[in-house]
């Protein structure tokens, strides 16, 4: 059982060539939580998904501690957790196994189309809003100018390879999803056993914050959303 008595130290990774900052707006009550940002570290040569959990969890100050990863830092975070005593594993916005990856994703490893993957355009972010027309694309460019400051293309390579090779056959036992019914980027019809976010999309981090502010304590403290 969970002390509630103590503070509880919460560990967040944000997503595939995003700094922390989308976290920016999570507030959890300072009485009974401290939130720690991990960023990205750049992978080395031929570095191992395994090697490299081990390297991020050399950042994890506290013992018993609460993980979260959004998108492919929720994959990251399945991997560092094999090797830590946690109280708790959250992914958000992620897959907890290889079958809830989107067939495309599937496809392009089976197909060893991985390699085509232009990952190189995130140098060219900055550009994006030359051509961006109307409120609503300027808005989101601004975001991914924002947000999606890791550009070194050795880690963007890096990251869609793990993922898409990713070779997770079972969900970790205990693991809490938080999906949301409108993500494009892993389709909630792939997602089994989550807590459902209604309208939540890929990004719901920063967008539906308030709606983590509210239920993340309690999924934090009894593994669900509660009231």
């Amino acid at each position: 059982m969970l002390n509630t008595n103590e503070i509880v130290h919460v560990y967040f990774v944000p997503g595939m060539a995003a700094n922390p900052s989308i976290f920016e707006y999570i507030k959890l009550s300072t009485d009974q939580f401290q939130i720690h940002w991990l960023e990205w570290l750049i992978p080395e040569p031929k570095e191992s998904l395994k090697e490299y959990a081990l390297r991020m969890n050399s950042f994890i100050k506290h013992d018993n501690v609460v993980l979260i990863g959004v998108s492919f830092g929720g994959i990251v975070v399945q991997e560092m957790s094999k090797y830590l005593s946690l109280r708790r594993l959250i992914i958000i916005s992620s897959v907890k196994c290889r079958r809830e990856l989107p067939r495309r994703m599937r496809y392009a490893s089976n197909k060893g189309l991985v390699k085509f993957i232009p990952t190189s355009l995130l140098n060219h972010i900055d550009h994006f809003e030359k051509f961006a027309f109307g409120d609503f694309l300027k808005k989101r460019t601004e975001l991914y100018k924002k947000y999606l400051s890791i550009r070194d293309v050795n880690y963007v390579d890096w990251a869609i390879e793990n993922m898409i090779n990713w070779d997770c056959k079972e969900p970790i036992p205990g693991i809490i999803h938080i999906h949301g019914d409108e993500d494009i980027v892993f389709p909630y019809k792939y997602i089994d056993g989550c807590i459902t976010v209604n309208g939540g999309t890929h990004i719901m981090v920063v967008n539906r914050f308030r709606w983590f502010n509210k239920y993340l304590p309690s999924i934090i403290m009894t593994g669900k959303k509660g009231d």
